[in-house]
């Protein structure tokens, strides 16, 4: 039997204006780490986002490495355009895996 359990989340702020989104946390179960998962979550993002030019604000070890594999560049700005007071939180959802 298969059950569907949440192991991670992404979460990012888009600002269409720009066309431009900012990943500002990854967080996979620890488990769950070296297989994939961070990759898929984030290659989902953007397939739900295209046209988007990504950036992350993310320098821990852990999420680094996974935002150079992926070619998302890092920024010191939460805000890196002008647009961000008007851009509203979203979430890319939770990770699921069966098992």
């Amino acid at each position: 039997m298969h059950t569907r359990q949440v192991v991670g989340q992404v979460r990012y702020r888009i600002c269409t204006d720009c066309a431009q989104g900012v990943i500002t946390a990854v967080v996979i179960d620890e488990r769950f780490h070296s297989t994939g998962l961070g990759t898929r979550a984030l290659s989902h993002l953007r397939s739900r986002h295209p046209g988007l030019t990504w950036l992350s604000t993310l320098h821990k070890r852990t999420t680094r490495d996974l935002l150079r594999r992926m070619r998302i560049p890092t920024t010191t700005s939460a805000t890196p355009c002008p647009h961000a007071h008007q851009t509203l939180s979203a979430s890319a959802g939770p990770i699921l895996t069966s098992g």
